[in-house]
């Protein structure tokens, strides 16, 4: 993007800070509750920094991830579509700060100012086209491959042209979970991808490019 328009880029941080009245602002420590399934549906929040995991549970307890999110993403816009209740659970995967704006005080907001009407809009598209990417891959792809597409979507691979150390720490049943496969099989997969340098461990995990050769193999 060339340097006049990152200079115009909207700046949704700083539009919250001025948003005033119907606005709050929270610290959550590592594996604390957002909010829970079933919850009153009432407003939505933005992830400031820090990273967000969304799970479902089932009637027998079977949990599964459908979502991690990072600075600058949105979750529990389902409010603002008269959804009375949380359809899915919001934990801290670390250390992070959030805003929360009243469900009222979004309506607003999203019907009086255009450029933040649109970075939302634009935070609700990518969110669908990954909907719908995840579907196909559950649908059509091995947990092998299903596993390397979510370690590169962890490690940001197209935001900034490379993958990124992921410094938050996921553990193998929450791969799993995210996945769709137990952790026997992401351990598997993992020291796999390990031994051919895909990836590397050292107090973080880091994801080669190379990674990409698991998607791309028929």
């Amino acid at each position: 993007m060339p340097k006049n328009q990152k200079a115009a880029a909207f700046d949704a941080h700083a539009f919250l800070e001025a948003m005033g009245r119907g606005r709050t602002v929270s610290k959550h420590q590592q594996h604390d509750v957002v909010f829970s399934q079933g919850d009153r549906a009432d407003s939505v929040y933005y992830v400031r920094t820090g990273k967000v995991k969304l799970s479902v549970t089932s009637a027998r307890g079977k949990e599964a991830v459908i979502g991690v999110l990072g600075d600058g993403d949105f979750f529990g816009e389902g409010s603002l579509i008269s959804q009375p209740v949380r359809l899915a659970t919001a934990t801290a995967l670390e250390e992070c700060t959030l805003d929360r704006i009243d469900k009222s005080k979004m309506l607003r907001v999203l019907h009086d100012e255009a450029k933040f009407s649109d970075r939302f809009t634009a935070h609700l598209l990518t969110r669908n086209s990954r909907v719908e990417a995840d579907l196909v891959d559950q649908l059509m792809n091995s947990s092998e491959k299903r596993l390397a597409r979510t370690l590169l979507l962890l490690a940001n691979f197209g935001k900034e042209g490379r993958p990124e150390p992921i410094t938050t720490k996921i553990s193998q049943e929450t791969l799993a979970e995210m996945v769709g496969t137990t952790r026997p099989r992401i351990s598997f997969f993992m020291n796999k991808f390990r031994k051919l340098g895909f990836i590397d461990y050292n107090g973080t995990l880091r994801v080669h490019s190379s990674l990409l050769s698991v998607l791309l193999r028929d």
